[in-house]
């Protein structure tokens, strides 16, 4: 496999996969529920989450991604699924996030 560009993420989701954008982005930019299977969130200005889901899932797991939930991360933040799992919804209270397949 080629090296990453300065484009792409790398992402360790149970295989050495490369996330790039490649297979498509959506920029979330209001409160409503977004469901976008997305391999990454990029944090586009200082954004609160109200929830992070996984496929398949009605769990809120923000909490296994931020510590202090209620606190806007920075922009610049990859937030990646751990365990081999996919975000399939993501609500935001503030902010904006780019969603990566």
């Amino acid at each position: 496999m080629a090296s990453p560009t300065v484009f792409e993420l790398s992402a360790s989701n149970g295989s050495n996969s490369v996330v790039s954008g490649g297979n498509g982005t959506f920029i979330l930019n209001n409160t409503a529920e977004k469901t976008f299977t997305c391999r990454a969130i990029v944090v586009l200005q200082d954004t609160v989450f109200t929830s992070i889901k996984h496929l398949g899932s009605a769990s809120d797991v923000k909490a296994n991604y931020i510590a202090a939930v209620s606190t806007a991360i920075k922009a610049g933040a990859i937030i990646t699924p751990a365990d081999g799992n996919i975000f399939q919804k993501v609500a935001l209270t503030s902010g904006s996030v780019a969603l990566v397949k």
